[in-house]
């Protein structure tokens, strides 16, 4: 077994619920912007990868040094041991970028990386000419900040985000890490009603629904790291097995999603069901004036229209002064909406209990909380 340095890479914003998540797999951390460092084996790779709601991928750290020339870079990549994550077939293409560095030029950097590699392998596995690269993928970056390089391996290939239920979606999707984040934001247990009354495509209604069942977000899909050599496959299987039993398909659940719009509940619905929860959800077509609750101790959890564009503002406006309207009938409940509108508290009639800055894509947006009298 080895022992790794690895990283959880996040989304700005969101790297306190990463750090948490990383230190509930029972390893120690450290941090810093969008990215979350732990240490372990082979197992620590399959566990973060299957287990990681809110992290975006993860990364093997396989060297860092300073380097301000291309022969540093050159000699002190080659100086990493490579042959003990590269086979001799591995294909590995070289991603690059670099920020504030005498090193600017990121193909040149790519192209001195991809050549010290190779070196190093022809080395160790005694061959000469080419490398035929027709084996495993190791997809490999050089990112350069400030003079120091970091050489990593992607453990995960396509993003964490890509859990494998999801069929369609509307207009503006919200990635499943960050309807994840929002839906841990809330502290929601399975014991009270959940609600979300913009929920397009059902991305935060599946992702509450996997978090209330106990369910690994990679259970259902492959990872990068799978095809390789040096990860035994009983790893995997061993954690699948562990995700398989630590899962609670049989607890009930109150999670409803509803939208105005006929069209994004049935994509809704068909994302449910490829996730296994299709019986499970509430889905209902309906206008926010209209959203009806029951129970006490709710949570209402949306990411309502932001109207980028002129003349859908004063939707967007309307929209949330009519859910203020609504909540101010359930004062028992919790409120948390994703929201790019500045005025938003002004407009939903209630000063709120904590706001907290994220980003949906590349938009700036706050995380609206407005907390409940528990009853």
């Amino acid at each position: 077994m080895g022992d790794f340095k690895l990283v959880a890479t996040s989304a700005m914003g969101l790297e306190s619920i990463v750090n948490d998540e990383v230190k509930a797999l029972g390893f120690e951390t450290t941090s810093e912007n969008g990215k979350i460092y732990f240490r372990g084996d082979e197992s620590a790779i399959v566990k973060a990868n299957m287990w990681l709601r809110v992290a975006d991928r993860v990364r093997i750290i396989a060297g860092e040094f300073q380097a301000t020339t291309f022969d540093e870079l050159f000699e002190q990549t080659k100086a990493i041991p490579w042959e003990r994550y590269l086979s001799v077939d591995a294909a590995f293409p070289v991603a690059g970028k670099s920020v504030k560095s005498i090193l600017y030029s990121v193909p040149d950097c790519q192209a001195i990386v991809k050549k010290a590699i190779v070196e190093r392998l022809k080395i160790a596995y005694n061959r000469v000419g080419f490398l035929d690269e027709t084996g495993p993928l190791y997809k490999l970056e050089v990112s350069i900040l400030k003079d120091k390089v970091t050489l990593t391996i992607d453990s995960s290939g396509t993003g964490l985000h890509k859990r494998g239920y999801r069929v369609g979606q509307g207009d503006a999707p919200l990635k499943e890490t960050l309807a994840a984040a929002l839906v841990k934001l809330t502290r929601w247990n399975p014991d009270r009603p959940f609600v979300d009354p913009f929920c397009g495509s059902g991305t935060i209604a599946i992702e509450a629904a996997m978090i209330g069942q106990n369910i690994a977000p990679g259970y259902n899909r492959e990872f990068l790291s799978e095809q390789w050599p040096w990860i035994d496959r009983a790893i995997w299987e061993q954690v699948r097995e562990e995700a398989e039993d630590l899962a609670k398909y049989d607890l009930p659940l109150d999670i409803t999603g509803s939208d105005y719009d006929p069209q994004m509940i049935k994509v809704a619905k068909e994302n449910a069901a490829g996730a296994g929860f299709l019986d499970l959800i509430n889905w209902r077509t309906q206008d926010v004036r209209d959203l009806t609750l029951n129970g006490l101790n709710g949570v209402v959890v949306g990411n309502p229209p932001y109207g980028e564009r002129l003349g859908e503002i004063e939707e967007a406006e309307e929209i949330t002064r009519e859910l203020g309207r609504v909540m101010k009938q359930h004062p028992s409940w919790s409120v948390y909406m994703l929201s790019s509108l500045e005025n938003f508290e002004k407009l939903y009639g209630k000063k709120t209990t904590k706001k907290r800055k994220l980003f949906n894509g590349f938009i700036r947006t706050d995380l609206y909380q407005f907390w409940g009298q528990r009853k």
